[in-house]
């Protein structure tokens, strides 16, 4: 009998320890993988895969290995809520999304009510951290930092000059035009024309009729790379010279693809180049390794991972609630992108915004930070 009752003992000491070291926690990466912003997608997808191999390679976060679960919100916002919905049922506690602004914000209204932490790399619409939700961060600034930087630099360099303002009626590509808008108004500058265009539309003959009535000198652009390549190549076919200024939604070779050598001289507001900080080097070495090139939000999606980690380990829980009050508390956090801490709202402290050009370097056209 005391033979049987050590045997059965020892049975369940080892299976507690076996499920410790088979449990694991479930982060959800959510974002365009499909679609028409599949190119953004991809860097998501490889920022997060490279991150959950590190930290596994590394032991996990609290001895438990991570699984990667992955969801295609096409940027559709229904389809996001969609997403959100299914991440919840499959027991994830936390996410690393989404890409656009206006997919975010209703996924994080879900990922709130069913205590899900959501960090997002690319969100950059304001409403997304100014909801007072206790679950949403960010690990990119925002537009309305963004919108400053645009509208300094164009009152700075394009004085005098006739200013057209596009933008794609979207969360994100309407908030930073109008948040640029703003700032522009401040420096006395009232742009000559403000249209939005619909997302997926091919043909904007109309617009770049309008854009040439106005003679336009630049024409600040609002939204993602698919729609900005479309209207310069547009542009550049009527015979408009002016130069496009876009944002970080543009952030992608995939512009000057589809736009072709009518981009060069585009200037573009993004942070500084992340896969030149020494913090990267060793990340970015082992993309390279694999023939990817980790531009834009690659390494922001990887970075969310890593204050996801090292919040859960500060706070010794897994508990998203606790991890979240930890990234509230402002400490900082050792990243890929730099150190980084938080503020109440859930957005970086450390807003830094630069300047880019789209130029020509040897066979490719892609976009240089500015001196």
């Amino acid at each position: 009998m005391r033979k049987a009752l050590l045997t059965g003992v020892a049975l369940g000491i080892g299976l507690l320890f076996a499920a410790s070291a088979n449990a694991q926690v479930k982060i959800g990466l959510g974002g365009p993988i499909t679609g028409p912003n599949a190119s953004f997608g991809k860097q998501l997808v490889d920022g997060a895969e490279q991150a959950v191999a590190d930290i596994n390679a590394a032991g996990g976060i609290l001895g438990q290995k991570v699984e990667l679960l992955k969801g295609d919100d096409v940027s559709d916002p229904k389809q996001g809520v969609s997403v959100a919905n299914k991440f919840v049922g499959d027991g994830a506690k936390f996410v690393v999304g989404h890409f656009n602004s206006g997919v975010t914000i209703p996924a994080s209204d879900v990922y709130a009510e069913n205590g899900v932490l959501v960090i997002s790399p690319a969100a950059t619409n304001p409403k997304y951290t100014e909801r007072k939700l206790w679950n949403t961060f960010r690990v990119c600034g925002r537009d309305d930092q963004q919108g400053v930087v645009a509208a300094d630099y164009i009152a700075a360099n394009f004085k005098g000059k006739k200013i057209a303002m596009v933008h794609d009626k979207t969360p994100y590509g309407q908030g930073l035009a109008e948040e640029t808008r703003k700032s522009l108004a401040k420096h006395g500058i009232k742009p000559v024309l403000f249209e939005g265009i619909n997302v997926g539309e091919k043909d904007f003959s109309a617009l770049v009729t309008k854009i040439k009535t106005t003679d336009a000198d630049l024409v600040y652009w609002g939204g993602l790379q698919t729609e900005a390549g479309l209207i310069v190549r547009q542009m550049r076919d009527q015979g408009v010279k002016a130069p496009m200024m876009g944002a970080d939604g543009i952030t992608s070779d995939e512009f000057a693809t589809i736009g072709g050598p009518g981009v060069i001289g585009t200037l573009m507001t993004f942070p500084p180049d992340p896969r030149k900080r020494p913090e990267a080097k060793k990340v970015v070495d082992a993309y390279n390794a694999k023939g990817i090139n980790p531009e834009a939000y690659t390494l922001y999606t990887y970075a969310a991972f890593q204050v996801i980690k090292e919040a859960a380990e500060k706070a010794k829980s897994l508990d998203p609630k606790k991890v979240a009050a930890e990234i509230h508390k402002g400490g900082k956090f050792n990243t890929v992108i730099g150190e980084l801490s938080f503020d109440k709202k859930g957005d970086i402290t450390r807003p830094d915004y630069v300047m880019y050009t789209w130029k020509k370097v040897g066979d490719k056209i892609t976009y240089v930070q500015n001196d």
